[in-house]
């Protein structure tokens, strides 16, 4: 396994089989044992074989640690594995994810135009970019150093592609999409597409021409299948360091905050904002113009059809305070126990009035 620079984060390669104390380096963990012990991979507690690297996320996994072959983990700090070579760090999800790229780094395929792709005479591809087979980059675009191009990948008309940016199979940017740097575009997504709208002449609904632009700023990732539409005017933002997962539509002029988390299946309408670290759990639905807050978290398949302040969590359709909402849902389990005491009071409420009615009482 060869580990060169495409190893991001890392400040030199690493050996094929890197040894404990180097790992520990690597994420600045304090290491426990045998710093020359060789490590061959990482793998879950379960599936781990002597030569690997495990990681523990808490004590409440302790008996699958003294059950697992794994020859060295990674723990959270304060947590003690007695006779197991280890490495304490503060954030072991972290940490493993530095190491997992060290043993899986992405593939960097060389530099060049392929001689299926079709690159428009007036486009600008960089000499340290790669465009592979099939793949389409049209008239007055820009694709920087280093980016990436995979196969049938289609860059329409005035769009840029920056710097060290990866568009799988099948994207397809349409005309006047501005991709930022660091940038991840999962296969099949499309960014530019003809925003929804359409006003009614009475007869028939007549199309708003959609002529605005998406821009996508540095270091998001979009999963496979995503669709964001373009402005009608003006510009469809996602913020830098958003991850958006499979699955999700958002609409024409919506911009989306720095580092928010929008998970699958999610549809955000037209011009909605979603605030800087906001979170969208899956299958969310926002009604059009809606506001999400920055830190804001909606949970999964809730429906959002008014603005949600900073800070808060809602649940639901409609949402409502996710505490709230939880003891809503608590109470509807309890609804076929209600029913029949409702139904039994309601019957001895009935007894008694016609007791009473009769003279016995």
């Amino acid at each position: 396994m060869t580990r060169e620079g495409a190893r991001r984060g890392m400040s030199a390669p690493m050996p094929d089989s890197p040894t404990l104390g180097e790992l520990a380096r690597l994420v600045g963990g304090e290491l426990r044992g045998d710093a020359d012990l060789a490590i061959r991979g990482i793998a879950g507690l379960a599936e781990a074989q002597p030569g690997d690297l495990s990681f523990v996320a808490g004590a409440r996994y302790l008996d699958e640690v003294e059950a697992s072959r794994a020859s060295a983990f990674v723990v959270p700090v304060g947590l003690d594995l007695p006779g197991r070579p280890m490495i304490r760090v503060a954030q072991p999800h972290l940490a493993v994810a530095s190491i997992m790229r060290a043993f899986h780094p992405e593939p960097t395929p060389s530099p060049g135009i392929h001689a299926t792709a079709v690159v428009d005479d007036s486009a600008r591809v960089s000499p340290r970019a790669t465009v592979l087979a099939f793949a389409v980059v049209g008239p007055e675009s820009v694709v920087e150093a280093h980016a990436v191009l995979h196969p049938h990948v289609v860059v329409g008309e005035r769009c840029r592609v920056g710097e060290r940016s990866v568009l799988h199979a099948h994207v397809v940017l349409r005309s006047d999409v501005d991709v930022g740097c660091d940038v991840v575009i999962h296969a099949g997504s499309v960014l530019g597409s003809d925003g929804f709208g359409y006003v009614f002449d009475g007869t028939r609904h007549a199309k708003i021409p959609q002529v605005g632009r998406v821009v996508i700023e540095d270091e998001v990732e979009i999963g496979a299948n995503v669709a964001i539409d373009r402005a009608m005017l003006g510009q469809t933002v996602i913020g830098r360091g958003t991850k958006i997962d499979n699955l999700v539509q958002i609409g024409h002029n919506t911009v989306v905050g720095s580092h928010a988390i929008i998970v699958a299946q999610t549809g955000i309408s037209g011009s909605c904002r979603v605030g800087h670290g906001a979170v969208l759990g899956g299958q969310v639905g926002l009604a059009d113009h809606v506001a999400i807050g920055d830190r804001a978290q909606v949970g999964s398949q809730s429906g959002v059809a008014r603005d949600v302040p900073a800070g808060t969590a809602v649940l639901g359709s409609p949402a409502r305070p996710a505490a709230e909402a939880k003891r809503a849902m608590v109470a509807f389990g309890r609804l076929p126990e209600l029913l029949r005491q409702v139904r039994t009071l309601t019957r001895r409420v009935a007894d008694l009035e016609r007791r009473v009615g009769g003279g016995e009482g």
